[in-house]
């Protein structure tokens, strides 16, 4: 059987009775025994767990015979079926196939699989085809499938669609929680199995890549992108990424968020802005990237002293401290240090929130309005258009007519240039208006968080340091400077 549904279930076990029965009844026969794939594909043997075991027994000279249903049972790969006849041929094994009463050792046997066999193939390929066109039509419908078994926080609800399961809904928060608060994923990947949550898939370990794909995923903002992957080949059943070959499709509000779109958004760039610095560290602390040493423009990074007795402590210093020739004079410090040390650095920078709130106002509305720079992007766009035609215009008539090579090339290579001077102007423009995209973001965050404080009681935590704090640089003489999101720098000494 190569379907595994309910319903045929009841015909699986009938069969397996059917044959055992059918072989036993001829006297001159001996029974082996029934090899089944319950399940399967017939399209490939890499999977078929029985058919394989059956090969070996054969070839290893326990089988003479093999009582086959038909020859789509056998293999609906004409490659696949042919290959093994032959193999079995070899070694003196028969198979004979009841529905179309064909042995292979008939000399008509083999002419008659061939063409059997490439009828199961084509039969295999049209049903392929009708699938796929199944599938890209509810796509195409907006219609979203997820893979529940493997998939966290969501379950297929009485109405057939997704509906959210509270408790994987829960762990899917923390995961966004944890890494936005500065957690590296694959620190996160050793938290949880450290706690013995199990993934998705069920598994004890958690591997990196179902972090990033959970924090990546659209599905947690409640769209879908459709057809990220299709099959190139129905015989393999290979799988490539769709990287514009067959169209995709993006679903808004497709089923209920786990996630909030901003703070989705939020995880994407902070992924965008790890993957652009990949020698920048980050672990469980808040603090890693963040401090740098006043002497090399190193950062700190966490050292743990008297790690075995009552006096264990974390503290931080320079990474570059003891590696240059000249020994770095930036003092270590103490997490509570650091700690308080921000505390007292936001009370100074909030001394007058009103105006620091209505300057980030200001400074966020420059930084978003984007017109100039759009205006320019479109005019490259369209100087882009008319030079793209110019150069198939070019190649076009030194095809058509015979024309001085030299003049042409000069005249080509003249297009072409300006084509790639505008190319990195409009690059140039797009990076100036993602850099001006995310410092917005940044003092967006850090106005939220500025409004949130309590002038008696300035709490310390992750997420507030991350939204408030761009760098903290130490000194040797004790200075430590805060430079904020907003662009104002805070001197507290130790």
């Amino acid at each position: 059987m190569s379907t595994d549904s309910d319903e045929q279930f009841t015909s699986y076990e009938a069969q397996v009775d059917y044959y055992t029965s059918y072989i036993r009844s001829h006297t001159e026969w001996e029974f082996v025994g029934v090899y089944t794939d319950e399940g399967v594909s017939g399209l490939g043997t890499r999977k078929r767990d029985g058919f394989n075991a059956m090969i070996r027994d054969a070839l290893a000279g326990k089988i003479d015979l093999i009582v086959t249903k038909s020859v789509s049972r056998f293999a609906r790969n004409t490659v696949d079926s042919l290959t093994t006849i032959r193999k079995l041929k070899e070694h003196g094994t028969e198979v004979y196939f009841e529905k179309e009463a064909i042995w292979t050792f008939d000399g008509k046997g083999e002419l008659l699989l061939t063409i059997m066999s490439s009828l199961a193939q084509e039969e295999s390929r049209s049903i392929s085809e009708n699938v796929t066109w199944g599938q890209r039509k509810r796509m195409a419908d907006g219609k979203v499938t997820i893979p529940y078994k493997h998939f966290l926080g969501y379950r297929k609800g009485p109405d057939g669609l997704p509906e959210i399961v509270p408790e994987e809904a829960e762990l899917v928060r923390r995961i966004y929680r944890m890494f936005i608060e500065g957690m590296a994923v694959s620190r996160i990947a050793r938290t949880l199995t450290d706690e013995g949550i199990p993934t998705p898939g069920g598994k004890q370990k958690w591997q990196n890549s179902v972090i990033e794909s959970i924090l990546t995923n659209e599905k947690y903002k409640g769209d879908a992108r459709l057809q990220k992957k299709f099959t190139t080949d129905f015989l393999t059943k290979k799988m490539k990424v769709n990287e514009g070959e067959v169209p995709q499709y993006y679903v808004r509000n497709s089923h209920p968020a786990i996630i909030e779109p901003g703070a989705w958004d939020q995880v994407q760039k902070e992924m965008q802005k790890r993957k652009a610095n990949p020698r920048q560290r980050y672990c469980s602390s808040p603090f890693s990237g963040k401090i740098i040493c006043g002497d090399c423009g190193c950062v700190y990074g966490s050292k743990v002293w008297h790690s075995t007795d009552q006096y264990r402590r974390v503290i931080w210093q320079c990474n570059g401290k003891f590696k240059g020739d000249e020994k770095c004079t930036t003092p270590h410090l103490t997490e509570d240090q650091i700690r308080d040390a921000f505390r007292e650095a936001v009370s100074k920078l909030i001394q007058d929130r009103t105006a620091l709130l209505e300057d980030g106002r200001i400074i966020k509305n420059a930084l978003t309005d984007c017109t100039g720079i759009d205006e320019k992007l479109n005019e490259i766009s369209r100087e882009m258009e008319i030079i793209a035609g110019m150069i198939e215009s070019c190649v076009r008539e030194n095809a058509a007519t015979a024309q001085d090579q030299c003049q042409y090339k000069s005249r080509y290579d003249d297009l072409i240039n300006r084509f790639e001077t505008l190319q990195a102007k409009q690059a140039a423009l797009q990076k100036e208006r993602s850099e001006r995209e995310r410092k917005a973001d940044a003092l967006d965050a850090f106005l939220f968080e500025l409004n949130e404080l309590d002038d008696l009681d300035i709490e310390f935590s992750p997420r507030r340091w991350n939204a408030i704090v761009d760098r903290v640089t130490v000194h040797s003489d004790g200075r430590i400077i805060f430079s904020f999101q907003n662009g104002c720098d805070v001197t507290v000494i130790i």
